[in-house]
């Protein structure tokens, strides 16, 4: 997990991670987001509203452990985050995919 922290940590740097429900959610309907990512501990509410949101646009969703999203972001109360499309976001998709225990 250390990895993809610092992977979030570097797209939050470079301007390609939004952190935030309400941002991310605004970037996915904008045709923007290429990933989002869901806090373990986000309230049901925020999961079905970004799910909704990612099914209808084709957007990948994972959820991940608790709390990593504001370490990478280095702020508190995150609990989701949008990732535009770019060599970071592969990166972090390919990670994912590549991982034996699912994040999700």
């Amino acid at each position: 997990m250390a990895q993809i922290e610092g992977l979030l940590g570097l797209a939050m740097r470079a301007g390609q991670l939004t952190p935030g429900a309400d941002l991310a959610l605004r970037e996915i309907k904008a045709g923007k987001a290429a990933l989002v990512l869901v806090d373990a501990d986000a309230s049901e509410n925020t999961r079905k509203k970004l799910g909704d949101a990612c099914a209808f646009r084709r957007v990948p969703m994972h959820i991940m452990e608790a709390g990593l999203l504001d370490r990478a972001c280095g702020r508190e109360g995150r609990m989701a985050a949008s990732l535009k499309k770019g060599g970071i976001t592969s990166q972090i998709l390919r990670f994912i995919d590549s991982t034996e225990e699912p994040i999700t």
